[in-house]
Parts: structure tokens; C-alpha cells; sequence
């Protein structure tokens, strides 16, 4: 007699999915639109620097030329100390010394990511993050501030250059041990982002990969399809 399970089984089609890695339909297209869309963006990117950049020579042009006069005018605005602590609400001086405590972890994160790609970097041949360009000092010489504003200035460039220098320590990193984009938009994304692995993209991430690994420099490497 016949087995009736393995009659059933006879009769049950099977269910054949092939294992598969090939991008979506339509995948090229859309990274290349990605692609056209994210140069547009560098070339805007790149206008506005070189705006900024001519605005600044003239600036400077026209302070070399008023050098007394500037200096002069911009004092006529500064703000003494004594009037300046009159002015500061008594939450903002209770509150200082707890904005000043920032300094520890800026420091010690500064030293650790220093120290980190100095190490690890040289090993995947990643290139290390040049700390002087994101680390700039330059407002404090500013004739219009006081000394309390000064050192305001200092500590403000400092902690957001530690921030933007380890971002881009970290987006390096991430490039080459986990270039994979999320399933959901995130916001701030660093600007190596837009040119990791589509989230659920196999094929891409294993052919890619390791040329995504060697595309690094100052601008963001272009999309690995």
C-alpha cells in the first residue's frame, strides 16, 4: 500500500527559489541618476567655496589697505568685561562652569582618535585625517571681542573641530569596514554616505567592496556598482 505522505509530496510542486544576488531592476539607473545628481550637488558645493574664497581675499585686501582705520573701528564695539558680566543673566554665569567641563572629553577624544588612526589606519592603508584642517584658530585675534569672548571663541573652534575631525575619522572607518546604508533615511549622514552600498545590495557589497577601500582622498568616493 501506498505511503500517503509521500503521495502528498508527490503531488506538492515544489517550491524552487533561487538563490540569488543580482541588484533590482532598474538599480543602474537609479545610481546613475544618484551619481548625476550628488555631482551637481559637489560642483554647487565647489561655486559656493570658491565664492566664499574670493569674498575672503577681499576682505582681507580691503584690511590690509584700512589696517589703523579697521583696527580703530572694530575696538569702538568691543565690549569690556565689567559691562559684559552685568549683561550675563545669572543662570548663564551659574552655567559656564558646566559648559567649560567640556573640555575633558574634547580633549581625551581628541588624544584617542589621534592616537587611534596613527595606529590602525597605516594597517588597511586607509589615509589618515589631516587634524589641521579641521581644527582652525582664528577669531580670537578679532579687535571687537573681549578676553571672556576670546577664550568663548577658543573653546567653541576647538570642540567642534574635535567633533568635525573625528566624524571624518569615523566615516573613513566606517567606509571601509561597513560602507552599507541603513534601511531608513538618517539625518546628518557624513558625506561618504551617500556613496556606501545599497542596505540589502549583496552583489554590490561583495564586488565593490574592495575597490571602495582604495577610494579615499578629499572628496567622497564615487558609488561602487
Amino acid at each position: 500500500m501506498a505511503d500517503p505522505e509521500a503521495a502528498l509530496e508527490i503531488r506538492q510542486p515544489a517550491l524552487i527559489c533561487p538563490a540569488t544576488d543580482r541588484s533590482p531592476p532598474g538599480a543602474d539607473d537609479m545610481s546613475k541618476h544618484l551619481d548625476d545628481l550628488l555631482d551637481r550637488i559637489r560642483t554647487l558645493q565647489e561655486d559656493v567655496e570658491e565664492e566664499y574664497r574670493q569674498q575672503r581675499e577681499d576682505w582681507q585686501a580691503r584690511r590690509a589697505q584700512l589696517a589703523g582705520e579697521w583696527a580703530s573701528q572694530q575696538r569702538r564695539y568691543k565690549v569690556g568685561l565689567w559691562r559684559f558680566l552685568r549683561r550675563s543673566s545669572l543662570l548663564a554665569i551659574l552655567t559656564a562652569p558646566v559648559i567649560y567641563l567640556g573640555w575633558i572629553p574634547f580633549l581625551l577624544m581628541d588624544l584617542f582618535v589621534t592616537v587611534y588612526q596613527a595606529i590602525c589606519f597605516p594597517v588597511y592603508r586607509i589615509p589618515k585625517v589631516r587634524r589641521s584642517d579641521y581644527l582652525v584658530f582664528d577669531r580670537e585675534d578679532l579687535p571687537y571681542l573681549n578676553a571672556i569672548e576670546k577664550f568663548n571663541c577658543f573653546y567653541c573652534s576647538y570642540g567642534n573641530g574635535v567633533a568635525a575631525y573625528t566624524r571624518e575619522v569615523a566615516a573613513r572607518t566606517e567606509q571601509y569596514w561597513c560602507p552599507i546604508k541603513h534601511a531608513r533615511r538618517i539625518r546628518g549622514a557624513h558625506e561618504r554616505y551617500p556613496r556606501f552600498f545599497e542596505h540589502g545590495d549583496a552583489e554590490a557589497f561583495r564586488q565593490g567592496l574592495a575597490r571602495l577601500r582604495r577610494q579615499y582622498g578629499d572628496e567622497p568616493p564615487r558609488s561602487p556598482d
